[in-house]
């Protein structure tokens, strides 16, 4: 078997790495993709590795300082990054880099802060570049609707970063739901921990205390699409997500991966109404740090209506049967006959509660 019989084969399945061919779907192509990374700080550094598999072309980032921040300490910054590849050229704004390379550049992966993930995929797809973007793909409904628009207009290969969706566990819920184990469920219940350090800091003020931009920082480019303000420490490079502006919140950033399994096993599809429990006042501004989201989904066909339970921060879900302690992350489904209870932002060893009830299914 040849490389690209492998990759034609496997390429449906490739949902956790960068792995999007344009010959997979039958057209020629060179042995090796030109790609390009579009944010290469902290998550984008696993971006970067995967992209460097293939032909790395360019790298694009906003942020070229020496990155002397307690926040880059436990990362390496862009620059140190880029100096591991010193083949690919560097950017600063994804525009010049296409205006550039356009012809260059086969793939694209897009590791931004949310704010700036839909502007990024919509300007390589409108060039015909495939795309790999981080979880969440983007900062709105309209947005989601418009790139799954556009993914069918320009015919390219897409992926989003939610890298439990091939877990065996997640195989292992769908089936189990499926074959009729759990009976008619009605009920979930998933939560996270965050807003946690040190993605989340509370802020002390609103706008937060603004601060001379630091030297080799494109604060403008930064920004992006949305409302300008002055820069602060508090934004980045990590603390973003729970600025409304930029982030989506302990929602965006862990919902993906705890309302996965339910989702896809059960066919949730829309839901028909949604009820938001807040412990504090809601705000423009920035997320509140604890929440209880109640979304209400019609039956589909012969499956009966659910209710599921999103928590966030301080608010918890009540604990299964059998169970005294909750971990800080996971998902439980409750059926007529079983419940399933999967630990963990991503379901790796679901089981049934209790777990004595595995044995009938042996």
């Amino acid at each position: 078997m040849n490389r690209r019989t492998l990759l034609k084969q496997s390429a449906s399945l490739a949902v956790g790495a960068f792995v999007l061919p344009r010959f997979s779907i039958g057209q020629p192509g060179p042995d090796k993709l030109n790609t390009a990374v579009i944010g290469i700080g902290h998550m984008g550094k696993e971006a970067v590795s995967h992209s460097s598999r293939e032909n790395l072309v360019a790298l694009c980032d906003v942020d070229w300082r020496a990155g002397n921040s307690e926040d880059w300490k436990r990362t390496p910054t862009p620059i140190q990054i880029a100096r591991g590849h010193p083949d690919a050229r560097r950017f600063s704004d994804f525009r010049e880099m296409f205006d550039t390379m356009a012809d260059k550049i086969d793939a694209v992966c897009i590791a931004t802060p949310d704010h700036v993930h839909f502007a990024a995929a919509m300007a390589a797809m409108e060039r015909g570049k495939h795309v790999f973007v981080q979880k969440p793909l983007a900062h709105n409904i309209w947005q989601l609707r418009t790139l799954q628009k556009a993914m069918h207009k320009y015919g390219v290969q897409t992926n989003m970063g939610n890298q439990g969706h091939t877990f065996e566990g997640m195989r292992l819920i769908v089936e189990w739901v499926r074959a009729g184990i759990l009976g008619e469920v009605e009920e979930v219940h998933c939560w996270t921990d965050r807003p946690t350090l040190p993605w989340f800091v509370k802020p002390t003020a609103i706008p937060a205390p603004a601060s001379p931009v630091p030297e080799g920082l494109d604060w403008d480019l930064w920004q992006g699409p949305v409302a300008v303000r002055e820069y602060s420490p508090e934004y980045l490079p990590i603390r973003w997500r729970g600025w409304w502006d930029y982030g989506v919140g302990s929602l965006g950033d862990i919902g993906c991966h705890c309302l996965d399994a339910p989702f896809w096993a059960l066919e949730l599809g829309m839901p028909s109404a949604v009820d938001v429990e807040l412990r504090e006042p809601a705000n423009d501004d920035y997320t509140v740090f604890s929440a209880h989201v109640i979304y209400h989904f019609p039956a589909r066909g012969n499956k009966p209506a659910v209710k599921l339970h999103w928590y966030e921060g301080q608010a918890r879900p009540p604990k299964p049967k059998g169970m005294t302690k909750l971990p800080s992350n996971g998902m439980y489904m409750v059926g007529s006959e079983e419940t399933l209870f999967a630990a963990g932002m991503r379901p790796q060893s679901p089981t049934l509660l209790p777990r004595q009830n595995m044995s009938k299914y042996k």
